[in-house]
C-alpha cells in the first residue's frame, strides 16, 4: 500500500505536455473489439485504469503488443470468450463500454456491474434504453446479461446525455443493420475521438460533436492508426494547481478549441492563461480575487454536459476557491456525493459550509495545515494534492491507487515542477 508525502509552500515551475484523454482511451480500447484486423493506438496514457482495460481485452483473446510509451497495437481477430472478468471489470468504471462492442462482435455480453470511483449513483438505465431499441434483451440477477440474435439500427432519443452510454450505442450501431439516430447524445472531446476513429475504421457516423448522431451500419470495419487527444481535464488540474500555489506553468500539446469551457469559470476566481498554439501558460502573477456577479452577487461555479463546464473538475475549483480572496458556490449537478471530500479540506483549514450534497460555499483565502488525508476518487484525490502542495507542513495521502487511474506518473512529474513530493510504500 502507498501513500503520498507533501511538504506544502513550494509553487510548481516548468513545462509539461498533455497526457491523453482518459475517458477517450478507455472506449477506443474497447473499440478495438469491432474489427478482426489490427489497430494501433497512440498517446494512450499509462494510469490504472487504462492497464486494467488492457488486461480486460488479453482476457478475452485479443493480441496486445506496447510497440512504445503511450502506444499500442491490438488485434482482436480471435475473441475467445463474452464474459468479463469480474474482478478486473470491479476495478474500472470505463469496463461497461466493453458491452457495446462485445454484443456487436458476438451478439452477447455477460458482465458484472462496473467498479471505479463512488461519487454518487451512476445509473446504467440509459445503456439498457439504448440497447433495448437495437433489439437486445437484457436480464439483470446480480450480473449483467446481454443477449441479441441481430442489432437493428433505431430512432434513440436518450433519457440523459450519458457519455459512457452513447459510447456503447454508437458501438453498437455502427455494425447493425440500418440506420440509426441518437438523440440527447453526449458530445464531450472524448466521444469526437471515439467517433473519430471508428469513421477511420470504415463506420458511417455523421453529426459528431454535436448531440445528434446518425448512424449507418456497415458489415464490418477494419483496420486504422489513431491518436487520443489530449486529456483537457488533467489539463484544467494542472491549472488549477498552478494557480492554488502561485506558481507558472506551460502545458504543451493542448487542443485550444477543448479549453474554451474551462475559461468563463476560471476567471471567477481571477485566473487568467495565455495561449500559443498549442501551448498554454499559466503565469505566477495571478491576480486571485472572485469576480462577483452583476450587482456584486456572489457568483457561482456549476458543471453541465459539454461545452459547459466539467463535472470532473468541480472538485479541483473548490479547492482552488480556498486560496482566492472573496465567496463562491460551488454547485456541483451531478453527482450526489462528490463534495463529501471538503470535510478533510475544513479540517486542514478551509472555510467551506457544504449546503448539500451538491453544493458548498467557499470563502478565502485560507491558511491550509498538513494533515493526513484519503482519497475517495480520482479527482477529489487530485484536489487533495493541490491542497497538500498549498499547505504549511507536511501532508499525507493513502489510497493513492485512486489518483494514479486518472493522472499518468503524477509523482514523477510534480516532481520535475518542483514539487516536495514523494510516494512511500507504508508496509515497509
Amino acid at each position: 500500500m502507498y501513500e503520498y508525502v507533501i511538504e506544502g509552500g513550494y509553487p510548481i515551475q516548468g513545462t509539461i505536455t498533455a497526457s491523453g484523454n482518459k475517458n477517450a482511451a478507455l472506449p477506443c480500447l474497447a473499440a478495438t473489439l469491432l474489427t478482426k484486423e489490427p489497430v494501433i493506438l497512440h498517446n494512450i496514457p499509462e494510469i490504472q485504469d487504462t492497464n486494467v482495460m488492457i488486461e480486460i481485452l488479453k482476457s478475452l483473446g485479443a493480441k496486445v503488443e506496447k510497440l512504445s510509451k503511450n502506444n499500442w497495437k491490438i488485434q482482436c481477430e480471435n475473441i475467445t470468450t463474452h464474459e468479463l472478468p469480474r474482478e478486473l471489470t470491479k476495478k474500472v468504471r470505463g469496463s461497461i463500454v466493453f458491452a457495446g462492442p462485445l454484443i456487436a462482435r458476438l451478439g452477447k455480453c455477460e458482465m458484472m456491474p462496473p467498479g471505479g470511483d463512488v461519487i454518487g449513483r451512476r445509473r446504467l438505465d440509459t445503456h439498457f434504453l439504448a440497447f433495448e431499441h437495437l433489439g437486445v434483451n437484457i436480464s439483470v440477477n446480480g450480473h449483467f446479461s446481454f443477449n441479441a440474435n441481430k442489432l437493428v439500427g433505431a430512432d434513440i432519443f436518450l433519457d440523459e446525455a450519458s457519455v459512457t452510454a452513447t459510447e456503447n450505442a454508437v458501438m453498437a450501431a455502427v455494425l447493425a443493420e440500418g440506420e440509426t439516430i441518437i438523440q440527447n447524445a453526449a458530445s464531450e472531446p472524448h466521444i469526437q475521438d471515439l467517433c473519430n476513429m471508428l469513421n477511420s475504421m470504415g463506420a458511417k457516423i455523421k453529426g459528431v460533436g454535436s448531440n445528434i448522431l446518425k448512424i449507418e451500419g456497415v458489415k464490418k470495419l477494419g483496420s486504422c492508426e489513431f491518436t487520443i487527444g489530449p486529456d483537457y481535464i488533467e489539463i484544467g488540474s494542472y491549472i488549477g494547481m498552478a494557480a492554488a500555489t502561485k506558481g507558472k506553468i506551460t502545458i504543451k500539446g493542448i487542443r485550444p478549441e477543448e479549453i474554451r469551457p474551462l475559461k468563463y469559470s476560471f476567471s471567477k476566481l481571477g485566473i487568467s492563461w495565455r495561449i500559443d498554439g498549442d501551448a498554454l501558460t499559466v503565469p505566477n502573477t495571478q491576480d486571485l480575487k472572485v469576480n462577483a456577479d452583476l450587482g456584486n452577487m456572489i457568483p457561482k461555479i456549476d458543471d453541465m454536459p459539454w461545452p459547459g463546464f466539467p463535472a470532473d473538475l468541480t472538485s479541483i475549483m473548490t479547492v482552488v476557491a480556498t486560496q482566492v480572496e472573496g465567496t463562491v458556490l460551488i454547485f456541483e449537478k451531478m453527482f450526489e456525493s462528490r463534495m463529501f471530500f471538503v470535510d478533510k479540506l475544513i479540517s486542514m483549514g478551509a472555510k467551506i459550509t457544504l449546503c448539500d450534497p451538491h453544493r458548498a460555499v467557499v470563502s478565502g483565502p485560507s491558511m491550509l495545515h498538513g494533515d493526513h488525508l484519503v482519497s475517495p476518487d480520482i479527482r477529489a484525490g487530485m484536489a487533495m494534492v493541490i491542497a497538500a502542495m498549498c499547505a504549511h507542513g507536511k501532508s499525507r495521502i493513502s489510497n493513492v491507487y485512486q489518483i494514479e487511474r486518472g493522472y499518468e506518473d503524477l509523482v514523477g512529474r510534480l516532481q520535475k515542477l518542483g514539487a516536495h513530493i514523494e510516494k512511500v510504500d507504508v508496509e515497509e
